[in-house]
């Protein structure tokens, strides 16, 4: 009589953002072909999110701040796709494929880490003009975007059109707003300077508006006050105090009355986590997945969440929950996979806890704001810890970052125009910001769904 070979456990891990990067990474490191692990997300590469900036800005190229899961998680099985339903009772994930073919795959653990998305307010115009900063697309577009105006502004015969066209607005001046405003300046200076047939006496504008009263407000004063002397000293117009109320084709109104004529509408007031979780039909904390300081979903064995999309009880402060950082994003996924480890019977489980260690700001050139460990910094010190802050933190693709880096110091940056991501591919109101979407109906190229044991 033949026995048949016991079946592995299955952990399956939806998402490759920070947490489920490292979760996958733990995991495979801990359990040691104990168990199938199996990575689920609609891209073959793990984002470095910090670094987008330097992308829309020319800085650094498009590869240089994405990691292939394939070629870094040797031991984890990549299943492209994007999650779509999942049946906690029957224990499965729904899923449809980049050529929109449907797939279902089976677990016995179960990892949430779906990451978020752009948060989106109720303001007429917005969701049609402006353009988010979350995914890799929409950082292509934007700087074929700012390229582009830059180019049709050196060449309008109207002078309020040249305007209109190199006027930039960033909304929200958290940490990815202030970063787009002080990289982006820089970038249309740069552009400005090197083209033949700019108007004398024009200037690119920026604005970075904000509701709150400074610059990075959940920062320490003295960062704050760092960033917004750096950004007025290139000219970048800080308005805090200041939001827009409509958004329209020509340009976007703000709540002060003040009418901006621009092309050009960034929108970065933060996120809000992923919509699969609310649909779950879970508790959930602000659209955020409850869990156990273990990580674990109550009342649904061996399914974990962590990450943005996870509300995970600060241990440090009675009563609140971890901020959605990839700081915190990064941890979780290492606590994650040693709780999940522990489920099945491979270590000892353990609680959440992390105190932030402080955090960096690159506001381009020599310039930053950071405070490691509490010690704030500014000038060409804090760029410095604030570049290799980055380089240690990314998993892959350090020596290419750095070579850009050393580049951009020596050479000019190349403007041209790639035109590999239309506006439409791009929109704000979207679960997927890393995935630029295809005119092609999903039903176009598909085929039989897929189903896997």
């Amino acid at each position: 009589m033949t026995t048949q070979p016991r079946r592995r456990p299955r952990v399956l891990i939806v998402g490759a953002g920070f947490a489920g990067y490292q979760t996958a990474r733990e995991l495979s490191r801990t359990l040691r072909g104990r168990a199938e692990i199996v990575l689920l997300n609609p891209t073959d590469y793990f984002l470095y999110l910090p670094l987008l900036p330097q992308v829309s800005a020319g800085v650094l190229e498009p590869r240089r701040v994405t990691v292939s899961l394939p070629g870094t998680l040797r031991h984890v099985r990549l299943v492209l796709g994007e999650a779509g339903h999942i049946d906690l009772d029957g224990r499965r994930v729904h899923y449809t494929d980049p050529e929109g073919t449907p797939g279902d795959i089976g677990y016995d653990r179960l990892v949430l880490a779906v990451g978020s998305v752009s948060k989106l307010l109720p303001i007429p115009g917005v969701a049609e003009h402006a353009t988010g900063f979350r995914g890799l697309p929409e950082a292509l577009y934007l700087r074929d975007h700012i390229t582009r105006q830059i180019e049709l502004a050196a060449s309008a015969a109207d002078p309020a059109e040249c305007t209109s066209r190199c006027t930039f607005v960033v909304v929200g001046a958290g940490y990815t707003g202030t970063e787009v405003a002080a990289h982006g300046k820089m970038f249309t200076d740069a552009l400005v300077r090197k083209h033949p047939a700019w108007p004398e006496g024009v200037r690119p504008r920026w604005l970075l508006l904000d509701v709150a009263d400074r610059v990075l407000p959940g920062l320490d004063r003295r960062l704050s006050d760092t960033a917004d002397q750096v950004l007025r000293s290139r000219g970048v117009d800080v308005r805090m105090g200041t939001s827009v109320k409509e958004s329209t084709r020509e340009g976007v109104l703000l709540d002060t009355g003040e009418f901006v004529e621009t092309r050009s509408l960034i929108w970065c007031v933060g996120v809000r986590p992923d919509p699969l979780v609310s649909e779950l039909g879970l508790p959930v904390e602000r659209g955020r997945l409850v869990v156990t300081p273990q990580l674990e979903v109550p009342g649904k064995t061996g399914v974990f969440a962590c990450g943005d999309a996870a509300a995970v009880p600060d241990l440090h402060r009675p009563g609140e929950y971890t901020p959605m950082t990839a700081q915190h994003a990064s941890r979780q996924g290492k606590v994650a996979a040693r709780n999940v480890a522990a489920s099945l019977g491979v270590g000892t489980p353990a609680p959440y806890r992390h105190s932030d260690l402080g955090f960096a700001v690159d506001l381009g050139g020599v310039k930053a704001a950071a405070n490691p460990l509490g010690v704030p910094l500014s000038g060409v010190v804090a760029g410095a810890v604030t570049r290799g802050y980055h380089l240690a933190a990314m998993p892959g693709n350090r020596v290419r970052v750095a070579a850009d880096w050393l580049l951009d110091a020596a050479l000019p940056r190349q403007a041209v125009q790639l035109g590999l991501v239309r506006s439409w591919q791009v929109p704000l109101d979207t679960a997927s910001p890393e995935v630029a979407k295809s005119g092609a109906g999903r039903g176009d190229e598909s085929g039989p769904g897929r189903e896997e044991e």
